[in-house]
């Protein structure tokens, strides 16, 4: 697998498959704010630490995870760049009245470790949790506030699907940069200035194939007599398990300890 696309699902047998979606969602929603809680350094060693163990026993491809950062790597060079400039601290080159601190270096390194660990974390969560079982989760967490009239069922529906269509749309966008480069479109080749410029004519097929694809998917549950929340069952209730206990323990304790790293 050439990239671990957050929305990508592979059906497994490993730890992390078998676990509740509740868990691996409250899970990820609190290693995901833990760069932000603990930024020390040891603090973060500990917590990449743990995410690499998460990884192994989900039994994801290293490769495909690392290939995935490369889908941010314009919005890590951007904000080094500003933290780089515009953090007060001991210069080491300065041109005028702008200076390139150490400290803005640290803070933007620290921002590039904090956006690839989102996007590692979420991509581990959608590939050992199918669709199916996010939409279920979120139905379960968001419940107390269905009593407030919210159409939660039909909220969770929307995210499950816009999530699904991750790895759809970026293998549109592939197809239609191959094509292009097919044509003489320097999409992926010479200076970075011409490659952006290829990439323009790419948006306007790319939003039109997207919202193609939404109108046929709401063409489809409309033919199939798709009638809303209130008026379904399910087959399969999520109960919790001894692992999963066992399982939010263990991120509890490793988070109490970064903290207290921190």
């Amino acid at each position: 697998m050439s990239l671990l696309l957050p929305g990508t699902y592979v059906a497994a047998d490993s730890p992390l498959h078998r676990l509740d979606p509740r868990v691996k969602m409250g899970a990820s929603l609190l290693l995901m704010a833990l760069p932000f809680a603990a930024p020390g350094l040891a603090s973060s060693l500990l917590l990449l630490a743990f995410v690499v163990v998460l990884a192994l026993l989900a039994s994801a491809p290293l490769v495909g995870l690392l290939r995935t950062l490369t889908t941010v790597f314009w919005v890590g060079f951007i904000m080094f760049f500003f933290y780089l400039f515009t953090t007060p601290g001991r210069p080491l080159v300065a041109v005028g009245d702008v200076a390139l601190t150490w400290e803005g270096i640290i803070a933007g390194g620290m921002q590039i470790y904090r956006v690839c660990l989102l996007v590692v974390i979420a991509a581990l969560l959608t590939f050992t949790t199918s669709p199916t079982q996010l939409a279920h989760g979120l139905e379960a967490v968001l419940e107390p506030l269905a009593r407030l009239g919210l159409p939660v069922r039909e909220l969770a529906m929307v995210l499950t699907i816009a999530l699904r269509f991750v790895p759809t749309l970026f293998d549109e966008v592939d197809k239609i940069a191959k094509a292009q480069e097919a044509r003489g479109a320097g999409v992926r080749s010479g200076n970075p200035w011409r490659r952006m410029k290829g990439w323009v004519p790419l948006f306007v097929p790319i939003f039109v194939s997207a919202f193609r694809r939404a109108e046929d998917l709401a063409t489809a549950m409309e033919a199939r007599g798709f009638r809303g929340a209130h008026h379904r069952t399910r087959l399969h209730r999520l109960r919790l398990a001894p692992r999963d206990l066992w399982a939010a323990l263990v991120v509890l304790a490793v988070s109490l300890a970064i903290v207290v790293l921190s």
